[in-house]
């Protein structure tokens, strides 16, 4: 996709009450969120087979209605893992950065990807969530051993809820 293409996409989505929009050709994968006040940040995340990079979109020239619900402000910017604390010292908590559905699986016939007790890589899928009939794949940004796992298989989720507790390498 040309980058005159996404930026065309920004500005219908501005336009419009599309909150998210999320497109897939091939390996490359576009997500586009809304805004929720003008006072936000809109980010856009592409992420190409080999790369992934975050840029600033125009912010919207109106906010949304009142009437619409709030939900958590786009912030690809941050982790999708952070440093637990209560009774979990030294263990990291990797988070949904979607509200959708958790898998453990590619497939309800195929095994999870990660167990407890299994090593885990930077980079290494570890879930998919499914938004909207897309299926995102979800990679660890750490290496470290996965010691729980936090989220029920096909039970939906939110945006930054805990989904597997990790002791880092």
């Amino acid at each position: 996709m040309e980058f005159k293409q996404i930026q065309e996409l920004i500005k219908a989505i501005n336009k419009s009450n599309i909150s998210e929009l999320s497109i897939e050709e091939g390996e490359f994968k576009i997500t586009i969120k809304q805004a929720q006040t003008i006072s936000e940040t809109q980010f856009v995340a592409v992420q190409a087979p080999m790369q992934q990079m975050h840029m600033p979109a125009a912010a919207p020239q109106a906010s949304l209605p009142q009437a619409m619900p709030q939900s958590a402000p786009a912030a690809p910017a941050q982790s999708q893992a952070s440093a637990s604390t209560g009774g979990n010292e030294g263990y990291i908590t990797i988070k949904s950065p979607m509200i959708g559905t958790f898998y453990r699986s590619p497939s309800p016939d195929k095994p999870s990807f990660v167990n407890v007790g299994d090593e885990i890589k930077q980079g290494q899928v570890i879930c998919i969530i499914e938004a909207m009939k897309l299926f995102n794949e979800i990679e660890s940004e750490f290496s470290g051993k996965i010691v729980k796992v936090l989220a029920d298989d096909a039970s939906p989720v939110e945006y930054d809820q805990p989904l597997f507790l990790v002791e880092p390498a």
